[in-house]
């Protein structure tokens, strides 16, 4: 079986995979992968494709590779895949969900504390580099912040990202807030059935194995205290409580801009903008004039409405901290996101289908 990726990833996060019989691995010469060139080539056959999340896997590679069954998404989102061509083709598309929770959550969290303390523009200025507001003074009265402690933190989507950072929002003092379609109800959501400790949820997977399943028991058990620490709170409620607000929820049609300049004038004028889950979910024009105004207090930002382009005019405020959509970079979580990638190549050739992490 043939598996091309779109982009060079670490090898050694395939080790399962390179060693297992009939299986061939073939990455990219460049970083990533010339669709013309690759069109031309003779690898057009392979039957599996792995897609990193910044890569388009377009209609038009999806027709140039007609024996192609399964694609795997490096990354826990998948709208960079033309779905309804996998649709009409029977093509399965699977993720990555479990590797990016824990390093994203934490970017978020270590965004939040950047910003309100200060920390990038202090940096900036004691290096006498970036836009400078005033010049750099030590004193007492000087170069003060705000801290995260006390404060409310508000969570749109309180999926498992939105779960990790309330943990550690709530281990640092904060009160916690969120806004889903719907109220977490842990005990609602996973139920435990059989001697064979199978576990069932409507947001996972059915799991069979023993191990796997105690694994997953575990985590539900795990949330349980977080979203009873944690209160659910209109659209509206949460941007006029929140001190900081975060966006941790997958991008849909529904989220475009879900937040503009309408819901940038509901929150705080002291209040911080957090963005750790896509960029197109901020109207970045209506966030500029936001910032400039002092509407809200700042913004710290992973990813951007027209990535990679960033808006020229976010680099010239002091009240922004931008970072370049690396909440799940870092090593261990690239590398468990390839032994992710791998299980589900596993899980496919072996015909598991209830141990891939599906979502077409």
């Amino acid at each position: 079986m043939k598996i091309i990726f779109t982009t060079q990833l670490p090898h050694e996060g395939f080790q399962l995979l390179s060693n297992t019989p009939g299986v061939q691995l073939i990455m990219p010469e460049q970083e990533r992968l010339d669709i013309p060139s690759f069109i031309q080539s003779a690898h057009t056959d392979a039957e599996i494709l792995v897609a990193t999340f910044d890569y388009t896997v377009s209609k038009e590679l999806i027709d140039n590779m007609p024996n192609l069954q399964l694609i795997t998404n490096f990354g826990v989102g998948y709208n960079n895949i033309d779905l309804d061509a996998c649709r009409a083709r029977g093509i399965r598309v699977t993720n990555t969900p479990q590797p990016v929770i824990e390093p994203t959550a934490e970017l978020a969290f270590a965004l939040m504390i950047d910003i309100a303390r200060r920390v990038s523009e202090f940096d900036r200025k004691i290096r006498g580099i970036g836009p400078q507001t005033e010049p750099l003074r030590f004193g007492v009265m000087q170069n003060l912040s705000h801290s995260l402690y006390g404060k409310t933190l508000g969570i749109i989507g309180m999926g498992r990202i939105g779960l990790s950072l309330a943990r550690r929002a709530l281990a640092s003092g904060m009160k916690v807030i969120y806004h889903n379609r719907k109220p977490r109800v842990v005990s609602s959501e996973y139920r435990v059935v059989s001697s064979e400790y199978r576990v069932v949820s409507s947001e996972y997977r059915v799991v069979s194995t023993k191990a796997e399943s105690l694994r997953r028991q575990e985590e539900v058990e795990s949330q349980v205290p977080i979203v009873d620490s944690t209160q659910y709170v209109d659209f509206q409620t949460l941007l006029q409580d929140s001190d900081f607000v975060s966006l941790n929820l997958p991008y849909t049609p529904e989220s475009h801009h879900i937040i503009g300049k309408p819901e940038l004038g509901m929150m705080k004028r002291s209040a911080y903008l957090i963005n750790t889950a896509r960029g197109a979910h901020i109207d970045e024009k209506a966030l500029v004039e936001a910032l400039q105004s002092g509407i809200i207090a700042g913004a710290a930002m992973d990813v951007y409405e027209h990535e990679p382009q960033i808006n020229p005019e976010l680099l010239t405020l002091n009240n922004v901290v931008l970072s370049p959509h690396t909440g799940t970079g870092t090593w261990e979580g690239r590398i468990a996101m390839c032994e992710n990638v791998a299980e589900n190549i596993l899980a496919f050739i072996h015909n598991e289908i209830d141990k891939m992490n599906i979502v077409l």
